[in-house]
């Protein structure tokens, strides 16, 4: 398969589950349309680089063809590094591709994942993804569609090295993946990085950054935030504690954070650093914060039985306490103040899932009279 080049650090990049799903999805469909068998496929990543995978296997039984594509991780291989992404695909005259999940993909069982309960987990950017690529075979043949059947031999071992079970994910891993690249990072190499962002824009001259937890907060933060420039953007992952103490080491003014519910809700419990393995989603705290709300027990009772922090969003949403956001952006900028010992001013903002704010603290109307400006 071929790989992405060497990032800043040396190290080799490699590619999602759901990248090299959509790429086995396109060679099986290849196949079909045009009965040969396919020994590599150029293929379309989330983040609109072309890349060509080396498949696997590829093997055609009448209507039907199987095609897979060995995942490379790069140099930072996860659970999943070496797994064998299966697609079998059959062809039909109607429109529409229908994705299901076979063995060692997880099954949704909980709700608060963003995805439907009973449905395979395959997230919607890879959904999005192999959609695309399945279509794009069959431009000029005589189906418009398929079905879909996703499968990763030896996943349900691959998933117990993972918090899938706990979250409502069962019976594999996860297809997922929001630009196709896995990009590898040391915990030493990350908060290096961290550190050298922050010191890039403090040598610019900027007074104020935005830390985010990945490039989806990101994205998000940069529509908010479109007043200031690119280098004012840290994405600092897990490392909160260590992006905020490096600030007030480089004397800036203001670090703002925004990002979900997920991360939020854990910085607001105090976590400085929030990775899965070292810290997790306290609902108790989220219901004590729904109880100040005004919450009645009933909503407490299913606050502390929620499976996410995304979860208690919508429970939240649904019961007339969406000031829970702005809450949890007041606990986080206490927190982070604390941690720098007031030697910055802290603000946060929380949005949801398409990159809306829900609340923010100071209040979201000082946000968007920075906007304004």
């Amino acid at each position: 398969m071929a790989v992405e080049p060497r990032n800043k650090r040396g190290l080799r990049t490699g590619f999602t589950t759901g990248a090299c799903a959509a790429a086995a999805a396109k060679a099986a469909t290849r196949s079909l349309v045009t009965e040969t068998n396919v020994l590599e496929i150029e293929a379309t990543l989330p983040n609109r680089n072309r890349v060509t995978f080396a498949v696997h296997r590829c093997q055609r039984s009448g209507a039907r063809a199987l095609a897979s594509v060995i995942k490379d991780a790069g140099d930072d291989p996860d659970c999943t590094h070496g797994a064998e992404l299966v697609a079998e695909v059959e062809l039909r005259r109607d429109a529409g591709v229908d994705i299901q999940g076979g063995p060692g993909v997880a099954t949704v069982t909980k709700p608060g994942l963003g995805l439907e309960v009973g449905e395979p987990a395959v997230n919607p950017i890879p959904r999005r993804n192999i959609t695309e690529m399945v279509e794009e075979e069959l431009r000029g043949s005589l189906y418009r569609g398929a079905v879909v059947v996703l499968s990763v031999p030896g996943g349900e071992e691959m998933a117990k090295q993972t918090i899938n079970e706990r979250l409502g994910l069962v019976g594999g891993i996860s297809i997922l993946g929001t630009s196709g690249i896995v990009k590898p990072y040391s915990t030493a190499a990350f908060k290096a990085s961290v550190v050298q962002a922050i010191d890039v824009a403090a040598e610019r001259g900027r007074r104020e950054v935005v830390l985010t937890t990945g490039g989806k907060s990101e994205a998000y933060a940069m529509r908010l935030r479109a007043d200031l420039p690119e280098e004012s953007f840290i994405q600092m992952g897990d490392f909160v504690g260590v992006a905020l103490k490096h600030c007030a080491r480089r004397r800036l003014e203001r670090a703002t954070i925004i990002g979900m519910i997920g991360k939020l809700s854990k910085m607001a419990d105090g976590k400085m650093q929030t990775h899965a393995a070292g810290s997790e989603v306290n609902m108790e705290l989220l219901a004590g914060f729904a109880a100040e709300l005004g919450a009645s027990e009933e909503i407490q009772a299913a606050i502390r039985a929620a499976n996410t922090a995304r979860h208690v969003l919508e429970l939240c949403a649904a019961s007339g306490l969406a000031a829970i956001a702005s809450l949890v952006c007041r606990k986080v900028v206490e927190h982070g103040s604390h941690h720098v010992a007031g030697r910055i001013a802290v603000h946060a903002s929380l949005v949801d899932f398409d990159g809306k704010l829900l609340g923010a603290h100071p209040p979201e109307q000082d946000l968007q009279d920075r906007k304004d400006r």
